[in-house]
C-alpha cells in the first residue's frame, strides 16, 4: 500500500539480503545508520538512496573458519552481524558486531 500511494522510498542500496538488525537515528545531521551483515550503512533521511555510504566490516577469515568448524552455518551465522550502534560523542559512534562468534567493537568517525 505504501509503495502504491508513493508514501515511502524503498532502500535500493542492497539487494544482497544483508539481514538489517540495528538502527541509529541521527536527526541533527539528517542521517540514519543501519547495521547489517558485514556492513554499516549511512543513509540520508530525506532520500535513503542518495549518497549512500557503506562500510564493509566482515569477520576475520580465521574466525569464520573456526565458526564453520564448530558446525555453524557459513551464511547465516559465521559473519559479523552488527548489533550495536551507539552515539559516543558528537563525532563518533561506538559499533559492535558478532565477529563470527568472536565479538569485536570499534568507533566510526561521522565527519
Amino acid at each position: 500500500d505504501l509503495l502504491l500511494s508513493n508514501s515511502c522510498i524503498p532502500f535500493l542500496g542492497s539487494t544482497e539480503g544483508l539481514d538489517f538488525r540495528t538502527l541509529l537515528l541521527d536527526e541533527e545531521r539528517g542521517r540514519l545508520l543501519v547495521g547489517a551483515k558485514d556492513h554499516i550503512f549511512l543513509l540520508n533521511l530525506v532520500d535513503v538512496n542518495k549518497n549512500v555510504k557503506k562500510i564493509y566490516w566482515p569477520a576475520a577469515k580465521e574466525k569464520v573458519e573456526l565458526c564453520k568448524l564448530a558446525g555453524k552455518d557459513a551464511h547465516t551465522e559465521c559473519a559479523n552481524f552488527i548489533r550495536v550502534l551507539q552515539p559516543y560523542n558528537r563525532t563518533h559512534v561506538y559499533v559492535c558486531g558478532t565477529g563470527a562468534f568472536h565479538p569485536l567493537c570499534g568507533y566510526i568517525e561521522l565527519g
